[in-house]
C-alpha cells in the first residue's frame, strides 16, 4: 500500500494520504438542521483521513431531503460546525464541506408543504423517501424560472462563505447523485429549453454558475466537483454519460479545482459502463475515484495513475481509523445498515479502533 500513503497536493494543500473519506449522509443533526456535539466526535475520530469531505449540507433553508441532515445557512449552524472543524483539526485533520441543494429529491412534508424545484417538472419514480409520516412517494417538482437560477447560485456562494467563516479547509459541490446541480447537468431529468437546456454546454451552465460563485469567495483551487455520470439513483440518466464525462473533463481544466470527486459505479445498479478512463484522459487535474473500491484496488488504480486518490464511503463508517488498519493489512470492521441513519451513538461513533479491547 506504497501509493496509498504518499502525500497528495490539492490545491494549496498537502494531505498526507491518499485515502479520503467520502461524504456520508448519517442524519445525525438536529431538528433545526444544527450539527451536535456527535457529529463532532464522529469526524474527529476520522481525522487521519488524508481529506474529511463531510457530508451533504443544505446550503438554503428550504430544501430539506433527509429530516435531520445539518445545514449551513444560519449562525447557529455556522457556530456548530465551527465545533466539527476545531475537532477535526485538534486531531491533525483536513475537512471540506459538501455544499448541496436537494431539487427534487426534496419533499412538501419536509418543508413546510412546498413544492420541490428541478430543472423539469419529472419526478423520482424508482424509489421512495422518508418522511415524519413514514415513506411516502415523491412529488413532483416545478420548473425553477430562469430567473429564479441568480438566487440558487447566491444560495452556494453564501454557503460557501459560512463554510470558511465555520473553519473549513475548503468545499466540494455536490454535483452528482441526482440532486439539484445534477438534475440541470443530465439529459435524463433536463427536458427544458433556452440557456440551460438541451446542448451539454447548457445543462452544464448552472453548475459552471455555482463553481464560479463558490471559488470567488474561497479561490477555485479549494474547491472540489463531486460527479457520477453513470448513476441511476434518484431516476438519473444520461443519453451519452461518456460523451458528458469528456465533455466535462475538458471543460473543468479550465477552473482550476482542488478536485474532481467521480463515482464510478451505479448504486442502484441498473448502468454500466466506464467514466474514469474519459476523465482521466481529458482532465489534467486530481482526481479522485469513488465507489467500492478495495483498499487493493484503490492501491493499483492510485499507482497506474488512473486515480490520484480514492474517497471511501462504508469501510470509513465502520473504520475511525481506516488509513492505519490498510497501512497495517489488519482486517476491517464490518458496518451495520441498521444504524446508518438512526439517530444516537450507536454505529456513529462506537466502531472500535485497531487494538481496542
Amino acid at each position: 500500500m506504497h501509493r496509498l500513503f504518499q502525500p497528495l497536493a490539492i490545491g494549496p494543500l498537502t494531505v498526507p494520504n491518499r485515502i479520503f473519506m467520502a461524504p456520508l449522509t448519517r442524519c445525525r443533526a438536529d431538528g433545526n438542521h444544527v450539527p451536535t456535539a456527535l457529529m463532532a466526535e464522529q469526524y474527529a475520530q476520522r481525522a487521519s483521513a488524508g481529506l474529511i469531505i463531510a457530508e451533504a449540507t443544505m446550503v438554503m433553508a428550504g430544501n430539506c431531503a433527509f429530516q435531520t441532515e445539518p445545514g449551513i445557512y444560519n449562525q447557529a449552524q455556522i457556530d456548530a460546525w465551527r465545533a466539527v472543524t476545531d475537532a477535526v483539526h485538534a486531531k491533525g485533520g483536513r475537512i471540506f464541506l459538501q455544499l448541496w441543494h436537494g431539487g427534487r429529491a426534496c419533499h412538501p412534508l419536509l418543508n413546510g408543504g412546498d413544492q420541490p424545484v428541478s430543472a423539469s417538472p419529472v419526478a423520482i419514480t424508482n424509489d421512495l423517501t422518508h418522511t415524519k409520516d413514514g415513506k411516502t412517494t415523491y412529488a413532483v417538482p416545478r420548473a425553477l424560472r430562469d430567473d429564479e437560477l441568480p438566487a440558487i447560485v447566491d444560495g452556494f456562494r453564501m454557503a460557501a462563505a459560512n463554510a470558511k467563516a465555520a473553519g473549513f479547509d475548503g468545499v466540494e459541490v455536490h454535483g452528482a447523485n441526482g440532486y439539484l446541480l445534477d438534475q440541470y447537468l443530465r439529459d435524463g431529468c433536463n427536458q427544458r429549453t433556452g440557456p440551460y437546456g438541451g446542448s451539454v454546454e447548457n445543462r452544464a451552465r448552472l453548475l459552471l454558475e455555482v463553481l464560479e460563485a463558490v471559488g470567488s469567495v474561497w479561490g477555485s483551487d479549494r474547491v472540489g466537483l463531486r460527479l457520477s455520470p453513470i448513476s441511476s439513483f434518484n431516476s438519473m440518466g444520461d443519453s451519452d454519460p461518456v460523451g458528458l464525462t469528456v465533455w466535462l473533463g475538458k471543460r473543468l481544466n479550465a477552473c482550476n479545482l482542488a478536485y474532481v470527486h467521480l463515482i464510478r459505479g451505479d448504486v442502484m445498479g441498473e448502468l454500466q459502463g466506464d467514466v474514469v478512463t474519459p476523465m482521466r484522459e481529458h482532465y489534467q487535474g486530481v482526481l479522485v475515484g469513488n465507489f467500492h473500491y478495495t483498499p487493493e484496488e484503490a492501491e493499483t488504480a492510485v499507482a497506474s495513475g488512473q486515480v490520484d486518490a480514492v474517497a471511501f464511503g462504508v469501510p470509513y463508517i465502520a473504520n475511525p481509523d481506516l488509513p492505519e488498519r490498510i497501512k497495517a493489512g489488519a482486517p476491517l470492521n464490518a458496518a451495520n445498515p441498521a444504524t446508518f441513519y438512526k439517530p444516537g451513538p450507536a454505529g456513529y461513533i462506537d466502531y472500535p479502533f485497531l487494538g481496542a479491547a
